[in-house]
């Protein structure tokens, strides 16, 4: 019973070291994006399928310079390139633009997009509450 107890604390710690490693390398492309201008980022969280990231440096004309994704169940998912989008207009981004992409990774598109049109406009992306918050009664 304790060599299970351990081997499950040694996975966990593991698992959160591989969770902070997934983290900088999202950091990392991140950082790199943004020194190329504004970076537009879309996501599709996935209960019990892959969750997906994507990232779009953009220029002022919302010209997109580079693209980037992240999707996979585990922690072992890096960011990789996001290829066929470079000099596009990412708001005029239509499905045959995204035709070479997976479902799950043209609904993060979609996102990035909506995103991408509320800051323009000069409003405010809504933060969604994760699965825990709405458990947990709000404090008063």
């Amino acid at each position: 019973m304790g060599l299970l107890i351990i081997a499950a604390a040694l996975a966990w710690l593991l698992q959160g070291m591989l969770g902070l490693l997934q983290i900088r390398n999202f950091n990392r492309k991140y950082t790199e994006l943004r020194r190329l201008g504004r970076v537009a980022i879309g996501k599709q969280t996935g209960k019990f399928r892959a969750g997906t990231v994507v990232m779009f440096a953009i220029d002022k004309d919302t010209r997109i310079m580079q693209a980037a994704r992240m999707q996979g169940v585990t922690v072992f998912s890096r960011m990789r390139q996001l290829k066929g989008f470079e000099g596009r207009h990412l708001l005029g981004l239509t499905e045959q633009d995204m035709r070479h992409c997976n479902k799950l990774i043209r609904a993060a598109i979609m996102d990035a997009l909506n995103n991408c049109d509320i800051i323009l406009k000069g409003g405010e992306l809504k933060v969604r509450k994760s699965w825990l918050e709405r458990l947990m009664p709000a404090k008063k």
